[in-house]
C-alpha cells in the first residue's frame, strides 16, 4: 500500500468520525421566551426547521410561530404525531400553532412528507428551562394574541378555516406540479443527446455519432443548465438539510451529482492535472440522475394528489347556505351564520345545513355520506338529521341543535385531521431505521470509495468515484419515510368515508391484532328500545281492561318497560284511566290505585310481598322468558290478572355482522346484565359461544381485563355511559355512534351508522391497510438491501459487474414511486357487502324489570 493509499484511508476513517459527530453529537437546544404567560418561538422553515431542537416548560401555554421560507409539497404541513396536532404552513407566510404540553418528555415534529424533524423538548414544570428570558417578547401578552405577520393555525372545528388550508396546499401542490413539469421537461431535452451520444458510442461504437456531441465542452454546456436548473429544487433542500446536520435523500443525490459533475468540470477544465487514463466525463450521468429523479418526484406528486382527498371530500359535503325562518320571513344566509334555536326549511333535494331535530314534515334523507349506510331513512318529527345529508322528496322544517364546530361533520373532520396527524408504533420503528440511514449511506460511500481507490484494478480512482456516486443515488430514505404515513392517511381517511372514525393511526394499526370482541347487548345487538309484545290475561279479566288499568298504572314511571307498556296501549287506541297513589318499589315494580282498583305491576317478589299467589301466571311468565321476551306480572285488587310481555329487538343485521366476525377468526363474547339463562337464550339466537352475564356496569371493565389476562387482544364495543370504563380498558374501544357521548368520547373507533357492521369494517380496514404499510416496507427495503451492496461493487469481484449511477437513479426513484402507488391502491379498498334485506330477528328479553339499572 503507498502513501496515497494510507492517505485515502487516513481521510475517510476520518470523515466517517467526523460524519459521526456532525448528525449525532450533542446539539443546543433553543429556549422559548416567555410574555404574559406564554411560550413564544419562532421556527423557520427553510430545508429544515430552525431551531430544530426547541424547549419549553411543561403545562403553560406555547406558541410555535413557522416562518415557511420556501414553497413545495413536503413542508406544506407540520405534523406533531404525539400530541395529535397538524397544522398547514402556506408558502412564504407565517403560521402559529398553538399548544399546551401536559406532559415532560420529548415530543417529536415533522413536514406533512416525514422527511425533516424537530423535536418539542418539554422540561417537567418544576425546574423553568434554563436560558429563558422572562418578559422580554414582543408582541401580545395573552394566549389569544398572534404575533405580528402571523396566523393561526386552523383550530379544531373550524371548517371554513379547514377548507381554505385545504385550498392553498391544493394550489401550491399544483404549482409544484407546474414548476416539476417544466424542468423535467427542460432536463430531458438537454440530456437526450449527450446520453444518446455517449451509450452509442461506448456500447455500440457507432461511427455515425457526431464527434461534436462528445466534445466535453458541449456536453458542460448542456448539463449546467440540468444540473443548477433542473437540479436546483434537490440541490437547495440536499445542502439545507445538511446545514441542519441533517440528511435525506435530497443531500444524497446532491453529494453524488456534485461529485460526479465537479470531477467532469476538473477534466473539461483542466485535464492536465489528472493522468491520462483517469480523463472520463459523467455529464450525462448527472443530466440523467437529475432528470430520472425529477421525473419521479412528479409523477409522485400527481399520486399524492389523491391521498388527501378525504379531507376534501368531507369538506365538500358541506351545505353553503341555509334558508332560515326568522321574524316570520325566509331567509338565505351561510351556514356559518346559522345560530342553535334557528328554525330551517329544507326543501326537496337540499343538503341539511347543520345537525337538527324535525319540527314538522316527513322525508327520506341519504345519510350514506355520514353513515356510510346506503338506504335513506325516513325522517318524522321529533327526530334528527345530520347536517351535510341529502333531503329526499319531501319537505322538513327543523330547528337547529349543532351548528360550526360542535356538528358531527366537523367533529368527523377533526377527528380524520388528528387520526392523520398521529403516528402508528410502526410508523416509530421506520423513523428510528431512517435516523441512521442516511448517515450510513454516506459512510458506506466513502469507504466504497476508500476501498475500490487501495485495492481497485486500473483506473481505480474512477471505479472508487462511480461506485460511491451510485451508493449516494441508489438509497432512498424517502420511500421508507413514506411507507407508513401515506397508508394511514388514506385509511383513515377511507374510514370515514364507509362512517368509521378512527381516532388515531395507534388504533389503526391495533385494530387489526384483534382475536376478540366483546359486545354489549342492550344497543349494540339490540335497538335499545323495548315494545309491548304480548298481553294474556288470566281468568276475570279481558286483555284491553288489564292492558288500560296496567298502563294507567305504569304512566308516572320513568322506566323504560313501563313507557313501552304505555306507548303500547296508546297504540291500541285504549284511552287510560286516571291513576293515584303512584309508588314505584325499587328492584320489583310499582303500585298505584286506578280507579279505585289497587293495582301492582312488576315481578313475582313484588306480588309475593302482597300475599298474591302467582301459581298461575309462573308458566305463561316462563314461557314469555323462553322466548327471550320480559315478563311483567299484574294484580288488580289481590287478584292474579296477567302477564304483559315486553322486548328489545335485535338490530336487523346483528346476527350477520356476528357470522362476519366469525368468518375474519374472532371470538365473539356477549357481555350483559341479564341472567344466565335469558342471556344464553339471546347469544343462542345471534350465534355468540360465549356469554359475560349478570355482570354490574361498574363490573365491565374488570371483565375486559380478566379477558386481556388470557392473552387476548380485546376490542370492546358499547354505547352506553356505563359502557365508558370497559371501552377504555380494552384494546380497542368501539363506540356505537347512535349512543352517548361519554362512550364515543372513551372509543378508539366509532361507528357512526350504530351497525355492528361497522366492527367487521373497521377491522377489515385495519387489515388492509397494515398489508398495504407491510408492502410499502417492503418496496422501500429492497431496494436499499439489494441495491446499496451492488453500487458498492460488490459482484465486481465475481461477475464484472459494476452499478452505474443511472440505472442507481432509476432504481431511487422506482423505490418512491412504488411506496405512493401502492398506497394509493388502498383507495379502491371497498368493505365486503352484506345481505341487504336482512329479515328481523325475533324480540330480545330486557334486564332487570323495573327499577334497577341496566
Amino acid at each position: 500500500m503507498g502513501i496515497t493509499d494510507v492517505v485515502v484511508v487516513l481521510a475517510a476513517l476520518t470523515l466517517i468520525g467526523g460524519l459521526t459527530w456532525f448528525f449525532f453529537g450533542p446539539r443546543r437546544a433553543r429556549s422559548a421566551r416567555i410574555d404574559g404567560g406564554v411560550q413564544r418561538i419562532q421556527i423557520r422553515v427553510r430545508g429544515g426547521y430552525t431551531p430544530n431542537l426547541i424547549r419549553v416548560r411543561q403545562g403553560m401555554p406555547v406558541e410555535l410561530v413557522f416562518d415557511r421560507q420556501e414553497s413545495g409539497d413536503c413542508t406544506a404541513r407540520v405534523v406533531f404525531p404525539d400530541l395529535r396536532v397538524s397544522a398547514a404552513l402556506p408558502a412564504f407566510e407565517r403560521t402559529t400553532v398553538r399548544l399546551r404540553p401536559r406532559q415532560a418528555g420529548r415530543f417529536g415534529f415533522a413536514c406533512g412528507m416525514n422527511m425533516i424533524h424537530g423535536t418539542l423538548l418539554v422540561e417537567p414544570a418544576t425546574e423553568p428551562p434554563s436560558g429563558v428570558r422572562v418578559g422580554d417578547g414582543g408582541g401580545g401578552g395573552s394566549v389569544a394574541v398572534v404575533p405580528a405577520g402571523g396566523k393561526p393555525a386552523v383550530p379544531p372545528g373550524d371548517d371554513g378555516a379547514a377548507a381554505e388550508a385545504e385550498a392553498a396546499e391544493a394550489a401550491e401542490r399544483r404549482a409544484e406540479i407546474t414548476d416539476l413539469t417544466r424542468r423535467v421537461t427542460l432536463g430531458a431535452v438537454l440530456t437526450a443527446p449527450v446520453l444518446v451520444a455517449v451509450m452509442a458510442h461506448e456500447l455500440f461504437h457507432a461511427a455515425w455519432v457526431p464527434a461534436v456531441l462528445l466534445n466535453h465542452w458541449l456536453q458542460l454546456v448542456l448539463i449546467t443548465p440540468v444540473m443548477f436548473y433542473t437540479g436546483w429544487p434537490i440541490h437547495r433542500t440536499g445542502w439545507l438539510t445538511l446545514a441542519h446536520r441533517a440528511a435525506d435523500m435530497n443531500s444524497l443525490i446532491t453529494l453524488g451529482t456534485s461529485a460526479a459533475y465537479g470531477y467532469s468540470l476538473l477534466v473539461t477544465l483542466a485535464p492536465g492535472m489528472l493522468p491520462a487514463g483517469v480523463r472520463e466525463v459523467y455529464f450525462e450521468a448527472v443530466g440523467v440522475i437529475l432528470t430520472l429523479i425529477l421525473l419521479g418526484r412528479l409523477l409522485e406528486a400527481r399520486a399524492k394528489a389523491g391521498t388527501g382527498e378525504a379531507i376534501r371530500a368531507l369538506l365538500g359535503l358541506q351545505a353553503r347556505t341555509a334558508h332560515v325562518l326568522r321574524d316570520g320571513a325566509q331567509t338565505e344566509i351561510p351556514v356559518q351564520d346559522v345560530t342553535v334555536g334557528d328554525e330551517i326549511l329544507i326543501r326537496p333535494g337540499e343538503k341539511v345545513p347543520v345537525d337538527a331535530v324535525v319540527l314538522s314534515g316527513s322525508s327520506a334523507v341519504d345519510e350514506s355520506m355520514i353513515t356510510g349506510e346506503p338506504i335513506p331513512v325516513t325522517k318524522h318529527p321529533g327526530d334528527e338529521v345530520i347536517g351535510a345529508t341529502v333531503n329526499g322528496t319531501g319537505s322538513l322544517r327543523v330547528r337547529a341543535a349543532k351548528v360550526g364546530a360542535d356538528t358531527m361533520l366537523s367533529q368527523i373532520i377533526h377527528l380524520v385531521q388528528q387520526a392523520q396527524a398521529s403516528k402508528a408504533p410502526i410508523q416509530r420503528v421506520a423513523d428510528a431505521v431512517s435516523g441512521y440511514f442516511v448517515p450510513a449511506v454516506i459512510a458506506i460511500a466513502i469507504a466504497t470509495f476508500a476501498l475500490w481507490f487501495t485495492t481497485g484494478p486500473a483506473p481505480a480512482f474512477t471505479l472508487a468515484l462511480v461506485s460511491a456516486v451510485a451508493v449516494l443515488i441508489i438509497a432512498c430514505p424517502c420511500a421508507l419515510g413514506l411507507a407508513t404515513p401515506l397508508s394511514i392517511m388514506v385509511g383513515t381517511g377511507k374510514g370515514a368515508r364507509e362512517g368509521i372514525l378512527i381516532r388515531s393511526a395507534e388504533a389503526l394499526e391495533t385494530a387489526h391484532k384483534l382475536d376478540t370482541i366483546v359486545l354489549d347487548k342492550t344497543g349494540t345487538i339490540t335497538t335499545g328500545k323495548p315494545a309491548l309484545t304480548d298481553v294474556h290475561a288470566a281468568s276475570g279479566f279481558t286483555g284491553a281492561d288489564l292492558l288500560a288499568v296496567v298502563a294507567a298504572a305504569e304512566a308516572d314511571s320513568e322506566h323504560p318497560l313501563a313507557g313501552a307498556i304505555v306507548a303500547g296501549a296508546r297504540e291500541r287506541g285504549l284511552t287510560l284511566p286516571a291513576a293515584s297513589m303512584f309508588e314505584s318499589v325499587t328492584g320489583k315494580g310499582v303500585q298505584a290505585t286506578v280507579n279505585g282498583r289497587a293495582v301492582l305491576v312488576g315481578t313475582a317478589r313484588l306480588l309475593g310481598d302482597a300475599d298474591i299467589g302467582t301459581s298461575t301466571l309462573d308458566p305463561i311468565a316462563a314461557a314469555f322468558s323462553a322466548q327471550g321476551k320480559t315478563p311483567v306480572l299484574a294484580a288488580i285488587d289481590g287478584r292474579p290478572a296477567g302477564v304483559l310481555a315486553v322486548a328489545d329487538t335485535l338490530k336487523n343485521d346483528s346476527t350477520e355482522a356476528i357470522t362476519a366476525l366469525h368468518r375474519i377468526g374472532l371470538q365473539v363474547v356477549m357481555i350483559t346484565g341479564d341472567d344466565r339463562r335469558t342471556a344464553a337464550a339471546i347469544a343462542d339466537q345471534v350465534g355468540i359461544g360465549r356469554v359475560l352475564a349478570e355482570i354490574l356496569p361498574e363490573h365491565k371493565a374488570e371483565e375486559i381485563r380478566r379477558l386481556q389476562a388470557e392473552g387476548r387482544r380485546v376490542g370492546m364495543v358499547g354505547d352506553g355511559i356505563n359502557d365508558a370504563p370497559a371501552l377504555a380498558a380494552a384494546d380497542i374501544g368501539l363506540a356505537i355512534g347512535t349512543g352517548t357521548d361519554v362512550a364515543i368520547e372513551a372509543a378508539d373507533i366509532t361507528l357512526i351508522s350504530g351497525s355492528v357492521t361497522g366492527v367487521v369494517t373497521a377491522i377489515r380496514l385495519s387489515r388492509a391497510t397494515m398489508r398495504n404499510i407491510r408492502q410499502n416496507l417492503f418496496f422501500a427495503l429492497v431496494y436499499n438491501t439489494v441495491g446499496v451492496p451492488i453500487a458498492a461493487g460488490a459482484l465486481y469481484p465475481l461477475l464484472g459487474l459494476r452499478l452505474s449511477p443511472i440505472i442507481a437513479a432509476a432504481a431511487m426513484a422506482a423505490s418512491s414511486l412504488s411506496v405512493v402507488t401502492n398506497a394509493g391502491r388502498l383507495r379502491r379498498w371497498h368493505p365486503t357487502a352484506h345481505p341487504s334485506q336482512p329479515q328481523p330477528s325475533p324480540p330480545r328479553r330486557l334486564p332487570h324489570p323495573f327499577g334497577s339499572a341496566r
